[in-house]
C-alpha cells in the first residue's frame, strides 16, 4: 500500500502501533497539509501571544499524539520521530506498560514527597539501578526531577565525600541550565549568554575529539592529565564530570582509552569519577549504560531522560560510601522521585529487557550506520559519522576541510521537518545532526526517514 502525499510523492505504509485510549497510529510518514498546516499556525499565534520568546522550539508543528516511531501533528500529518524528544522516549512514546503503571499508581496517590511519607516503587528504583549501573560494589540512589539537578547534586555528593571544592569538565560538554551546570557547559550560545556570573571553581580539560585532534585515547588523556593537574591540582579536585558520549557538544565518542585512562587517574588521586549518563543511559547506547561499553565503572552515575518513559525523574547512582557523605537531609526535593515518575521508570526497565530493547539499539546502530555511511561515500560535506546505539550522528563541513557547516545542518533539518522527518541540530558549532530514534521504531519506517533525508541532502 502507498499513501500518497503532497509534494513528495509515494511513501510506503509499514505497520501500526497501538496508543493508549485510541486507535493505533500507522508507521509512515504521512503528510496531508503543508507543514505547518492551518491549526499548527493558529497554536503558533496564540504561543507568540502567551508564551515567552526565550523558550525556543526545533519543529514548526504542534504535536497531537506519538507512539513507536512517529509523532502525529494537529493537522493530522505523521513524521518520523528521529528525536525521541532529545532522547527521553527510549522505549516509546505512551509506551503501554508505562501508561499502565503511571495509571495505576495515580489512581492510589500522585504525591506524598519522599521526605515526608516514603512509599516502595522510590526503594525498589534505587535496588534496580544498584544492579543496572556498572560496578560490583554496594551502591545507593538519590532522585531527583531533571538532567541538570542530578548533575548539580552529583557534585554536592562528591564535594562532601572528598572535601574539596574544585570540579573538572571538558570541551564541549553540556550538563544543564542551572547555575553551577551552566558553568559546566561549554556552549555559550543560547545556553550561557547573558545569565551570569557562573558559579566558582569549574575548569575545563581537552576532551578526545577524534575527528579533529587525531589523537589515540591515552595521548588525549594524558593531554587532559596534564591540564588537570597543572591547572587545578588534584588535592583540590572533588569531581570530574564527564559525558561518556557527548550529547549537545556534537554526540562525540572519544578514542578508546580515554575514559578508563581519566578514570583510573581519578581513582588514584581520591577524585570521584562522574558519568554524566543524562543521554547515553537506559539502552540507548546498546548497553544500560555508555561506561560500560569502555570498561569504566564511575562512583556516582547521573541518570535523567530515558529512564521514566516522558515523565520528569532524575537520579545519582553510585557508591554507597560517597552518596551517604552528606548530613541527613542534604540532598531531596519536593518532587524528587514522584510516585508517578518512580512507576513508570519501573516500567521503562521492564520494557527493555522484556522486549529486548539492548539488542534493538544495537541493530538501529547497524541500519543508521549503513545509510549514513553510504550518504558519506556520496557526499563530501558529511565529513564523519559516528555514535553508538541509537545515538549517531553527521558532522557537516565544507567538502574537504573540517570547517564546520551549521548553515547546511540547519538548512537539512528545516526541510527534514517539511518532508515528515523530526531530526535535531547540536555541536558547539551548530553543525551536527543527531539521529535519537525511539528503540520502538520499526525498521521500514527508519528506511523511509532515510530514502527522505537522502533526497534532502540530494537538493540542499
Amino acid at each position: 500500500m502507498t499513501t500518497l502525499t503532497p509534494g513528495h510523492g509515494p511513501q510506503r505504509t509499514t505497520g501500526s502501533t497501538p496508543t493508549h485510549g485510541g486507535p493505533a497510529l500507522p508507521q509512515e510518514i504521512r503528510l496531508v497539509t503543508e507543514v505547518p498546516g492551518p491549526r499548527s499556525r493558529e497554536l503558533a499565534a496564540r504561543r507568540t501571544a502567551a508564551v515567552s520568546a526565550a523558550v525556543g522550539s526545533s519543529m514548526p508543528f504542534f504535536a497531537h499524539a506519538a507512539g513507536g516511531g512517529v509523532v502525529v501533528d494537529v493537522d493530522g500529518n505523521s513524521y518520523a520521530d528521529l528525536g525521541s524528544g532529545i532522547a527521553v522516549t527510549t522505549v516509546g512514546n505512551s509506551a503501554p506498560a508505562v501508561v499502565q503503571a503511571v495509571t495505576e499508581q495515580a489512581a492510589r496517590f500522585t504525591h506524598t514527597c519522599f521526605m515526608i511519607t516514603p512509599y516502595d516503587s522510590y526503594v525498589e528504583l534505587a535496588e534496580r539501578l544498584a544492579e543496572l549501573t556498572p560496578g560490583d560494589f554496594a551502591k545507593k540512589s538519590a532522585f531527583f526531577t531533571s538532567g541538570a539537578e542530578a548533575v548539580e547534586n552529583a557534585v554536592k555528593i562528591a564535594r562532601a565525600h572528598t572535601g574539596r571544592q574544585a570540579v573538572v569538565v571538558f570541551d564541549h560538554a553540556y550538563h544543564g541550565r542551572t547555575n553551577l551546570t551552566m558553568a559546566m557547559t561549554a556552549k555559550n550560545m543560547p545556553y550561557k549568554n547573558g545569565f551570569g556570573p557562573f558559579a566558582p571553581e569549574v575548569y575545563r580539560a581537552p576532551l578526545s575529539y577524534p575527528f579533529r585532534d587525531g589523537l589515540d585515547g591515552p595521548t588525549a588523556a594524558a593531554r587532559a592529565i596534564a591540564v588537570m593537574d597543572k591547572q587545578v591540582g588534584a588535592a583540590n579536585l572533588a569531581a570530574i564530570v564527564v559525558e561518556p558520549v557527548q550529547g549537545e557538544g556534537g554526540f562525540i565518542v572519544p578514542a578508546p582509552g580515554f575514559l578508563p585512562a581519566i578514570a583510573a587517574w581519578a581513582r588514584e588521586n581520591g577524585v570521584v569519577f562522574v558519568a554524566d549518563e543524562v543521554q547515553t543511559g537506559l539502552a540507548r547506547t546498546g548497553a544500560w549504560f555508555a561506561s560500560a561499553l569502555e570498561g569504566v565503572e564511575p562512583d556516582l552515575v547521573t541518570i535523567a531522560k530515558g529512564v521514566a518513559g516522558g515523565l520528569p525523574l532524575s537520579a545519582v547512582t553510585g557508591r554507597a560510601e560517597v552518596l551517604d557523605a552528606p548530613v541527613t537531609g542534604g540532598l531531596g526535593g519536593t518532587y524528587g522521585g514522584n510516585p508517578l515518575a518512580t512507576a513508570a521508570a519501573l516500567a521503562v526497565l521492564r520494557t527493555v529487557e522484556e522486549d529486548g530493547l539492548l539488542a534493538r539499539a544495537r541493530q538501529i546502530e547497524e541500519l543508521l550506520f549503513r545509510r549514513l555511511r553510504a550518504l558519506a561515500d556520496r557526499d563530501p560535506r558529511v565529513g564523519d559519522v559516528r555514535g553508538r546505539g541509537a545515538m549517531v550522528a553527521v558532522e557537516l563541513v565544507a567538502p574537504g576541510t573540517t570547517e564546520p557547516d551549521a548553515a547546511l545542518a540547519k538548512k537539512v533539518a528545516t526541510e527534514a521537518a517539511r518532508r515528515g522527518v523530526v531530526v535535531l541540530t547540536c555541536g558547539t558549532d551548530g553543525n551536527v545532526l543527531r539521529f535519537l530514534p525511539p528503540l520502538s521504531i520499526d525498521d521500514a519506517l527508519l528506511e523511509q526517514a532515510f530514502d527522505v533525508l537522502d533526497g534532502v541532502f540530494a537538493s540542499a
